[in-house]
C-alpha cells in the first residue's frame, strides 16, 4: 500500500496564499501581510511563512521591495479540471474577472452529415460564433452548433448568456461531455478575433455535450488563449 503524502505546513501556507491570489483577495500591486500576521492566520512559524512566500516569489507571483515589503506582481492562472462540464461564464467570474461575450454570427442552416448523424435530426442547426471576454480581453473563440428544435422560441438576446443555462431552461440540461484537446497555432482569423500574434499557441477543444437522456445537444469547437486559464485533465486508473 502506498501512503498518501500529507501537505506540509509550507504547502498549506502556499496554497492558502495562492487561493488569495486566484480569488482576487490579493490583487496585483497589493502588499502582502507581514510574516507575523500570516503566521497567526495559518498557525505556523515565521520560518514556515518565509519559505512559502519564497516559493511564490520564485514563481514570479510576488516581489520584495527593499525597505517596503512584499507585493503581488501578477495573478496566477485559474485552474479548471476538464473531468466535468464547465460554464465559461462562471469560470471567468470565478477567476476574478468580469465575463463578457461578443456574438460574431448567429446562423440557422442545414446540418452537415456529421451533425445529422450526431444529433439524429433532419431539421436545421443553429450555429453561434462567439468570443468570450475576461475584463474585455478576448480569451476564447467558439463555434457552437445546436439543433434549432431544442431551443425553439429562445429569444436572440439569450445567445449572450451561457448556452448551458439556455439548454437547461429549454429542458435539455447538459449532464456530461466528451472532448478532444489539441495544441494549435493561431492562423490569420484566430489571431484577429483573439487579438494575439499569428502563430501564437492556442488550445483547441472539440467537444460534444449530452443531456440527461444521453442525447447529443451541442457540438462546440473552441480555441483558448494559452496563457488565460490553466485547464487540467484528471485521469483515473
Amino acid at each position: 500500500m502506498t501512503a498518501t503524502r500529507r501537505p506540509s505546513l509550507v504547502d498549506q501556507v502556499r496554497s492558502g496564499l495562492l487561493e488569495d491570489l486566484v480569488s482576487g483577495k490579493l490583487a496585483p500591486g497589493a502588499k502582502l501581510p507581514n510574516e507575523n500576521e500570516i503566521g497567526e492566520r495559518f498557525g505556523v512559524s515565521r520560518a514556515t511563512v518565509r519559505e512559502a512566500v519564497l516559493g511564490l516569489m520564485e514563481a514570479g507571483y510576488l516581489a520584495r521591495r527593499h525597505g517596503s515589503g512584499t507585493y503581488v506582481t501578477k495573478a496566477p492562472r485559474s485552474r479548471h479540471a476538464l473531468d466535468s462540464t464547465v460554464s465559461y461564464t462562471e469560470m471567468i467570474r470565478e477567476a476574478g474577472h468580469e465575463p463578457g461575450v461578443m456574438v460574431l454570427s448567429n446562423t440557422v442552416r442545414e446540418p452537415t452529415e456529421e451533425e445529422a448523424e450526431l444529433f439524429d435530426v433532419t431539421g436545421t442547426i443553429l450555429e453561434l460564433e462567439r468570443v468570450r471576454l475576461a475584463d474585455a480581453r478576448p480569451v476564447i473563440y467558439s463555434r457552437d452548433s445546436i439543433p434549432s428544435a431544442l431551443i425553439e422560441g429562445t429569444p436572440p438576446q439569450a445567445m449572450f448568456r451561457s448556452l448551458y443555462a439556455v439548454l437547461a431552461e429549454a429542458g435539455h440540461e447538459v449532464r456530461r461531455a466528451t472532448a478532444e484537446l489539441l495544441p494549435v497555432l493561431a492562423d490569420t482569423k484566430l489571431a484577429r478575433v483573439l487579438e494575439v500574434k499569428r502563430g501564437a499557441p492556442l488550445l483547441h477543444i472539440d467537444q460534444v455535450d449530452y443531456d440527461t437522456k444521453g442525447h447529443a445537444v451541442m457540438l462546440s469547437l473552441e480555441w483558448h488563449v494559452a496563457d488565460a486559464f490553466e485547464l487540467i485533465v484528471n485521469r483515473r486508473a
